[in-house]
């Protein structure tokens, strides 16, 4: 902490031995040792503070990359659910359009498979023969 070497170190004590007398150095000296002791123990944990701090500023920048990759992973997942809903819409609208998508593949588990209705009637003679509507598909 302090660049004091050893002569001045004894030049020291020679001067408190002269000023405070041979009664009263003993008592100072104990006094100093204990105010330079507390000194040390102030400055070790000011340094064990600041090394704290330290590692609190690092663990938040950890936490704040965390939630940014975690950030990035939720909108990669969702655009790319977002992609696959968008071709599976694809997929049915071309099916939708082909007229070869089955009934039962279109409509959702939770939907109430459609009534059969009776039997087609041919048509009277003359007539063109007409296609059979089947629900779900009467907006193409």
């Amino acid at each position: 902490m302090f660049d004091i070497g050893f002569s001045e170190i004894v030049v020291i004590a020679v001067v408190a031995l002269i000023v405070l007398g041979p009664e009263r150095l003993p008592k100072a000296a104990r006094t100093l040792g204990h105010l330079f002791g507390r000194l040390q123990r102030y400055v070790n944990e000011v340094k064990s503070d600041i090394s704290r701090e330290m590692e609190l500023e690092e663990l938040r920048k950890v936490q704040q990359e965390v939630k940014s990759a975690a950030r990035d992973l939720e909108q990669s997942v969702s655009t790319a659910a977002r992609d696959l809903e968008g071709g599976v819409r694809d997929v049915e609208q071309q099916l939708h359009a082909a007229g070869g998508a089955p009934a039962a593949a279109s409509t959702p588990a939770s939907e109430p498979a459609p009534p059969t209705g009776p039997a087609p009637v041919d048509p009277p003679v003359g007539e063109p023969a007409r296609q059979p509507s089947l629900p779900g598909f009467d907006r193409i």
